[in-house]
């Protein structure tokens, strides 16, 4: 018998801002992983939805901030830094310490794609982190390429427009807020 449960709760409907003011991300992908993961909303539950080619691996935990909204119509990506992967579904309160902008184009058809860049509240090493700023040039740009490979390798294109700090990474964050509520 067929329950008509859903298989877990939503967790895209969680507050996006715990008590203290931190990010809550919901990893979808952790790091070192080739398998891409998504949260399906109509289904609740995590599926595959693809796999990178060999040699090719998530550089650090990706997932979404809950009850937001990007341009894309998904919640707000966020790759986020911290000591060890974690697994999908799991919950990690964070800082945000910059954006990626981009935009993706795909069929002919371009949209923002940006996304935020986090430290886990928790992480040991990457707490002296609190701005993109902070981060090796050479580990930025490497974060960049593997967007830029990422969507290549399904025939789209991702440009990287600009990086910036907290506050702007706070400004989209509010903005997807007001435009999921």
């Amino acid at each position: 018998m067929a329950s008509k449960k859903a298989a877990m709760a939503n967790p895209s409907r969680l507050r996006p801002l715990d008590k203290d003011r931190n990010v809550q991300v919901i990893i979808e992908t952790p790091k070192g992983s080739r398998n891409k993961y998504a949260w399906d909303p109509k289904q609740r539950l995590f599926e595959l939805k693809k796999v990178l080619p060999e040699g090719m691996v998530f550089p650090h935990d990706f997932g979404f901030v809950p009850s937001t909204e990007a341009d894309d119509g998904d919640p707000l990506d966020v790759l986020i830094l911290m000591d060890q992967p974690a697994f999908p579904g799991c919950v990690i309160k964070a800082r945000l310490v910059g954006v990626i902008e981009g935009e993706q184009t795909e069929d002919g058809r371009t949209e923002r794609n940006d996304r935020l860049l986090a430290v886990a509240e928790s992480s040991h090493t990457h707490s002296n982190i609190k701005s993109i700023a902070d981060l090796n040039d050479s580990l930025l740009r490497e974060i960049e390429k593997f967007f830029i490979n990422y969507h290549s390798n399904d025939g789209s294109k991702f440009k990287v427009l600009a990086c910036k700090g907290p506050q702007a990474a706070k400004k989209f964050l509010h903005q997807a807020q007001r435009k999921a509520a």
